[in-house]
């Protein structure tokens, strides 16, 4: 039996056509006024192209989501970037858009983000560490804002910035602990101001949020401007846009909200920008990046990250909302390990077929199932098969979906690229066309915060209810006070579990919701409810995959994933 090849193993053996090609897929024009390469394989769309397409007919927008991730592996963004190729395959005119790799989980536990297998988006090394330096930006623009605020109270305080009150973190791309919680101007000529601060990852920071959900570089500028990021010592709030901010910040994303084209394996057209976390953040790329495709495309596949409770939710309840988008169909990838793994098997026992656990694990499927349905729109499953999958189990999964009339297609993309996912592509376009879809939200603007995350949590997770001390009430009442009542809720939790608690696999229900804190992201228009444990720095594990990345005798990466 041969070797199975590395994922990036696969990728350097890729034949990619320079961008100019895959532009031309698009009906890009090879003109410096249409794009701006970013080397051979990678170039940047110009606005000034973009502008030209505001009245062009959109095509259908197919979201793909996931069952809860599991350390068995799903496989979201391999679907993706698989149907994506399927469409193409039967003659559709398809682009998938993607988030850009977080170098967090690239040298943390997760790994890379450019799918796998034969289903991948290229140059993959460029793509999973700096790509076009993006995140670089974003990380600029975030701090510049930190530098400036502890500038201005370094000469004066002009604003009365209360220091106790100040709720702009400093940001980092990378998984770093330590960084959690640090002292600032403990010596030298700033002693005097000493305060205590922090780091968030890039992926969390609010600047990312609103990258990807501004329209244009003035929306993204007003944005900005709204940041609050502090209160004055009477309680009231502080916005970028007292300090000045707003206009040297989008200088330093200027270049960056230009959405990044690429390609898949098989020289279709993928586009990749922004990547906030969906665990911490709204978990989507950017609306600039879809609504361009969405242009450019009979078909458009993108991703929301983990699993539907988690990324499908905020992609249909915040992303849509602020950018009047609206899917056409949404696929929910499952594999049979992860449903073992949610009926109760172990991981190192997931080699052995075990109907049983299966059947059990199916319970975590139906329940996305169900609340996909939730917002009015008809989901199909996409099995990922793995070698290892035998026909009694796939048999059951199936049987299991046709008995709720659920379309469902087994595939193999990971191993054939889109030739194995061309069933699931001819089956989305059936979906598509029925245009039987009643999209709605799953709440009002008008509802009261509270009342916005109790539904959620009752109606997406099946908790029985939500707690929170005083001091996460009184915030909450404080941002109704201030005029924020009709934003969304981004509920930041565990991607591992329906519940806060990342051991409870499957379905669980009647489980409590703690609410530890609440974040006004006012620039992006939303707030943050975070519950339970989970951290918007991460660190990263005892084994990192950082420890097997490096390069070879010839120069090139090695254990990148």
């Amino acid at each position: 039996m041969s070797k199975i090849k590395s994922d990036i193993e696969i990728a350097r053996k890729a034949k990619m056509k320079p961008i100019s090609k895959i532009l031309s897929k698009m009906n890009v024009p090879d003109k410096s006024s249409a794009f701006s390469p970013m080397g051979r394989h990678i170039a940047k769309i110009n606005f000034e192209f973009l502008d030209k397409l505001k009245k062009k007919k959109d095509g259908h927008l197919v979201l793909v989501t996931a069952i809860t991730p599991t350390p068995a592996g799903e496989g979201k963004t391999t679907t993706s970037v698989g149907l994506n190729d399927g469409l193409n395959k039967i003659g559709k005119k398809s682009t998938v858009c993607l988030r850009e790799p977080s170098l967090g989980p690239s040298f943390g536990m997760k790994g890379g983000a450019a799918g796998g297998g034969y289903a991948q988006v290229v140059p993959m090394e460029q793509i999973n560490l700096h790509f076009t330096g993006d995140f670089h930006a974003i990380t600029s623009a975030h701090n510049l804002l930190s530098a400036i605020i502890d500038n201005h109270i370094y000469w004066g305080n002009k604003l009365n910035i209360d220091e106790n009150r100040i709720v702009w973190k400093r940001v980092l791309d990378m998984n770093d602990r330590a960084l959690r919680f640090i002292d600032i101007n403990t010596s030298g000529v700033a002693k005097d101001f000493k305060r205590t601060d922090g780091f968030d990852i890039t992926v969390a920071s609010e600047v990312m949020a609103i990258f990807c959900l501004s329209n244009d570089l003035k929306d993204l500028e007003k944005k900005i401007g709204n940041i609050t990021f502090a209160y004055n010592k009477d309680g009231e709030p502080l916005y970028a846009r007292d300090l000045k901010a707003h206009g040297p910040m989008t200088v330093l994303l200027k270049e960056a909200i230009r959405p990044n084209v690429t390609q898949t394996l098989e020289n279709n057209p993928a586009i990749i920008h922004g990547g906030p976390f969906a665990n911490i953040a709204h978990g989507c790329n950017s609306v600039i990046a879809t609504k361009t495709a969405l242009k450019l495309s009979d078909y458009v596949v993108t991703e929301a990250g983990f699993g539907a409770d988690l990324g499908a939710e905020k992609f249909l309840n915040i992303k849509c909302r602020k950018s009047g988008l609206a899917p056409s169909c949404v696929v929910i990838v499952a594999t049979i390990r992860a449903l073992k793994m949610h009926g109760g098997v172990e991981k190192e026992d997931l080699k052995k077929e075990n109907v049983d656990a299966l059947k059990k694990g199916l319970i975590n499927l139906e329940r996305h199932i169900s609340n996909i349905k939730k917002f009015g729109l008809e989901p199909i499953v996409a099995i990922n098969h793995f070698v290892l999958d035998t026909n009694l189990e796939i048999r059951t999964v199936l049987d299991f979906c046709k008995d709720r009339k659920v379309e469902v297609s087994e595939c193999k993309h990971w191993a054939k690229g889109g030739k194995g996912a061309m069933d699931l592509a001819k089956k989305v376009v059936q979906i598509c066309k029925k245009k039987k879809n009643k999209f709605d939200f799953l709440y009002k603007d008008d509802l009261k915060l509270w009342d916005k995350i109790e539904l959620i949590a009752k109606q997406i997770y099946k908790a029985d209810k939500i707690t929170a001390n005083s001091d996460v009430i009184k915030e909450l009442d404080k941002f109704e006070k201030n005029g924020h009542r009709n934003l969304p809720v981004c509920i930041a939790k565990t991607q591992y579990s329906f519940s806060t608690d990342p051991k409870l696999k499957g379905a669980p229900s009647n489980h409590e919701i703690p609410i530890r804190e609440v974040r006004l992201s006012s620039g992006a228009e939303f707030v943050v409810v975070i519950c339970g444990s989970v951290m918007t720095m991460p660190g990263l594990p005892k084994v990192p995959a950082a420890d097997n990345i490096k390069l070879n005798k010839k120069g090139e990466i090695e254990g990148l994933f």
